[in-house]
């Protein structure tokens, strides 16, 4: 391992929807010299498959979480975040018995448990977000200050968010039932420790979010705060391209891609808002007035504008790290 070139651990909360982008970020950081260590599950070991096929600086960590319930039993969001605190044990043993261990550890923000862990170890941790800084921003003000409702049956009462730059608002029925979990609290602690870690870095870009990016640099106390995003699937003439990524699909891929070939170049934009959003005719229209200005901005970002670098002084301060050690 070269001394001036950081070895790190990528940690993704264990879900495609988490694990894809922060895949395509560890490809980023793999070809700008890093080495990196991949933690995943056993069943989610395929999806790491095509970088271990083109990156010899990457490696699988496997470890296999605790076994869940029958499905007639499911596991909700913040049981199944506290089910993955079963590893800290397994991580800390294998930390310490590297030659060379990570100088710091990439976490999704679902793991926020892992900033005690990194703490425990003496290295850094980074969260990562798959999404973006208003969401961030908005998370950290709802699990710091849990709202109230005087009745909970009105679905409609509106809850404010005073702390987050343009005060957004939200009717009752949008909040998170996951302030009611009874694993809640762990899921609470976790979210405050993100905001307390030595770095974030969001799957954003400066131009559509600067407000939130910067509010999140106010919250944490720092500017080690990286907006790299949209982070993007490799070329379609890469060996590990998009189109086998995140397992089954509700429709196969050729068909999509047969679709998309009869369309114009340049005529057609993906947009994904998440599974729990319910868009308003009104907001698809707002929401299309600005598409074409945003996705030149999305693509100047990533084409040696903000995200480039950001990125770049991402990998600067993590061998920094490495350097330092």
């Amino acid at each position: 391992m070269s001394n001036t070139s950081a070895h790190i651990l990528v940690y993704p909360f264990p879900a495609s929807g988490h694990i894809i982008p922060l895949l395509d970020l560890t490809r980023l950081l793999l070809t700008r010299g890093l080495t990196v260590t991949v933690l995943v599950s056993p069943s989610h070991l395929p999806l790491l498959q095509p970088l271990l096929s083109s990156h010899a600086s990457v490696q699988p960590l496997v470890l296999s979480p605790a076994p869940e319930p029958p499905s007639s039993f499911p596991l909700s969001l913040p049981a199944k975040i506290r089910a993955t605190a079963a590893l800290y044990d397994p991580i800390l043993q294998w930390f310490r018995s590297h030659p060379h261990p990570p100088v710091a550890i990439v976490s999704d923000f679902f793991l926020g448990w892992t900033h005690r862990l990194a703490t425990d170890l003496g290295v850094p941790r980074v969260a990562f977000w798959p999404s973006g800084a208003f969401a961030a921003s908005v998370y950290n003000s709802l699990w710091r200050d849990l709202p109230e409702n005087d009745d909970p049956t009105d679905e409609n009462f509106v809850i404010s968010f005073e702390g987050v730059p343009n005060s957004p608002k939200c009717p009752w029925w949008q909040i998170t039932p996951h302030i009611r979990d009874p694993d809640s609290e762990f899921l609470r602690n976790g979210m405050f420790a993100n905001f307390q870690s030595w770095g974030a870095v969001f799957n954003s870009f400066t131009e559509l979010e600067r407000v939130y990016i910067d509010h999140v640099k106010k919250e944490m106390g720092h500017k080690k705060v990286w907006a790299v995003g949209p982070l993007l699937p490799p070329p379609a003439d890469d060996q590990t391209g998009p189109t086998d990524r995140g397992g089954s699909s509700a429709v196969p891929a050729h068909e999509v891609m047969t679709w998309l070939d009869g369309k114009r170049d340049e005529s057609v934009v993906y947009v994904c808002f998440g599974s729990r959003v319910e868009l308003t005719i009104s907001g698809t229209r707002l929401e299309r007035t600005r598409v074409k200005e945003m996705c030149k901005a999305a693509w100047n970002a990533v084409k040696g504008g903000s995200s480039t670098r950001d990125l770049d002084e991402l990998v600067e301060k993590l061998n920094e790290l490495s350097k330092n050690k």
